[in-house]
């Protein structure tokens, strides 16, 4: 299974989207400090997920996120 997730950092009230095959341990990577893209906005937390069986589905949806997130609403 595959986890479509949208992050907000507390630190800059920034969104992040992502997905991953371990949602736990991904969040755990995001809030250590090991992904580059969000070390300096921690702390963060999970607004939002998706699951998906497949990872080409997963990545689509990522894609279709990022791509709309300006105008993107999840009710």
């Amino acid at each position: 299974m595959y986890t479509v997730y949208i992050l907000l950092s507390e630190k800059d009230n920034k969104r992040y989207i992502g997905f991953t095959d371990n949602l736990e341990r991904r969040i755990l990577e995001h809030n250590s400090g090991k992904v580059k893209s969000t070390k300096n906005r921690r702390p963060l937390k999970i607004i939002y997920t998706e699951v998906y069986e497949f990872k080409t589905d997963a990545m689509k949806r990522e894609k279709e996120i990022k791509d709309k997130k300006g105008k993107f609403k999840i009710s």
